[in-house]
């Protein structure tokens, strides 16, 4: 039997971030404890080369390779591009925050790539193996990036709860599509779809690995009642390794969801619209509720987290093009303005000084009254308060529910986005009607500066304007389905 070799050109963006990885981790050796920024100056570099790969063999048709097992779309192409984009803003904000902890070494860069390499195979994947492998190759760094401070107790202990859970959901995961193998006889993706469309296999064994496939996503994504690790995670981890885990994964489990469950198992959508409606409802109740008692600034967002996870699942539920290209928009969304608070968590750190308290942005506006205002926009925008991108994002989602007839669905989620909005407007009192607890000038570099000062012109830029952004979601959606 003749060996076909597979078309790489689709992976080309893919192969360039291994390569690179490999070259980044010899370069910091060489490079030795005074050049640390060359490691850092390579990871942008290795981030841009990808893009422009990206960019240059973006295809508005589904292009399959590597007999089936990945596929180059519209879809991917976008979300991967955002990725990037995305890492490449956690490490402009983190750069002075690691640099001050000693964490400014190969090991970080080269594990943030081979979390951004495993994003990107769980983004173009078409066959359940290579999910569940760009899954594991995320999921194992981000392990390791938790635990990069092992002089830290409570960054070890975060680890350790992420990697135990983390195993549990791999199983739920790995069960879950042992099951639809042994109902449809593969793991593609596009044949289990038309295994299932057709009939030709058992539903009561597809339900049950459907529950399994369900319940690790869930975990994956945070949401109630699978959050358990996020609180924990968020508060231990670094403040640079939980800006990474809250923002670039999101878009990663976007694609994941939309390969596994809309891809896959398409068919199936009346049992597991049920399933993402227990989900959204209890992901809102908990991470809502539970947020308005936190202290602690990270532990109240990985909250905050929970309930954006309910409010994105929202579009899922509704089960057609207008609702997917909705949570697309959300996702970004939601990444954008995590991008930007966790920047403002990092400003207002210094060395030997972790600002994780809420007390901590006391008087903010006295201090520095332009980082008030973006937080400002940030705290509004995740409020979902007009005109910021959060509250379009949360109305393109609502619609969409209320198309598909879920009406009650929509007032609960307005009930809970109501609830939800005091804990952010908390934090606005305390910038400016309080007495800052130190005089201490804010020091940020000229990048952090300007970029942080895109990241909320965008907020308010995209609510007031998001037909580019919702027209792209909409095309990134309707090419690949």
């Amino acid at each position: 039997m003749n060996f076909i070799p597979p078309d790489l050109a689709p992976a080309s963006s893919e192969i360039f971030m291994l390569i690179m990885v490999c070259v980044v981790m010899l370069a910091d050796i060489a490079a030795g404890e005074s050049r640390r920024y060359v490691a850092y100056l390579l990871t942008q570099i290795t981030l841009l080369g990808c893009a422009i790969l990206t960019f240059v063999s973006f295809s508005t048709e589904s292009i399959l390779t590597f007999h089936g097992m990945f596929v180059d779309d519209s879809m991917a192409d976008i979300l991967k591009l955002m990725v990037y984009g995305t890492v490449s803003a956690v490490l402009v904000y983190s750069h002075s925050y690691i640099s001050d902890r000693g964490m400014l070494k190969g090991e970080f860069f080269s594990l943030i790539l081979f979390a951004t390499l495993g994003m990107m195979v769980m983004i173009s994947a078409s066959h359940f193996l290579t999910l569940y492998i760009g899954l594991e190759l995320l999921s194992l760094s981000l392990y390791a990036l938790v635990a990069l401070r092992r002089d830290s107790l409570m960054a070890t202990e975060a680890a350790m709860k992420f990697f135990v859970l983390g195993a549990l959901a791999s199983g739920f995961l790995l069960y879950g599509m042992s099951m639809i193998y042994g109902a449809t006889g593969t793991l593609h993706v596009s044949q289990v779809a038309q295994i299932i469309q057709s009939g030709a296999s058992s539903k009561e064994v597809l339900i049950v690995g459907l529950v399994f496939i369900v319940a690790g996503i869930a975990f994956k994504l945070s949401a109630a009642p699978f959050h358990m690790w996020a609180p924990d995670v968020y508060q231990g981890a670094p403040t640079a390794v939980t800006l990474f885990i809250g923002s670039a994964p999101k878009l990663a489990a976007f694609g994941f969801v939309m390969r596994l469950l809309v891809e896959g198992m398409g068919e199936m959508v009346a049992d597991w619209q049920g399933m993402l409606v227990i989900l959204a409802v209890l992901s809102m109740a908990v991470g809502n509720i539970a947020a308005i008692a936190q202290t602690n600034i990270k532990r109240m967002l990985a909250y905050s987290t929970i309930s954006h996870m309910g409010f994105l699942l929202l579009g899922f539920i509704s089960a057609d093009t207008n609702g997917y290209s909705s949570a697309l928009f959300y996702v970004i969304a939601y990444v954008l303005m995590t991008l930007g608070i966790f920047a403002m968590i990092m400003l207002l750190c210094r060395s030997g000084f972790e600002a994780e308290n809420i007390d901590d942005f006391k008087g903010l506006n006295k201090r520095n009254s332009w980082y008030a205002f973006i937080t400002l926009l940030l705290m509004l925008s995740l409020a979902g308060i007009p005109p910021m991108i959060g509250f379009y994002a949360k109305f393109a989602v609502l619609q969409a529910v209320v198309n598909a007839g879920y009406i009650w669905l929509a007032v609960v989620a307005v009930l809970f986005s109501l609830i939800g909005a005091f804990y952010y407007l908390r934090i606005i009192k305390l910038m400016y009607f309080d007495d800052p607890e130190t005089v201490e000038p804010l020091v940020s570099n000229s990048d952090v500066r300007i970029l942080l000062s895109a990241n909320g012109f965008a907020v308010l830029a995209l609510g007031i304007f998001p037909q580019a952004l919702m027209g792209l979601s909409f095309y990134a959606i309707q090419n690949s389905m």
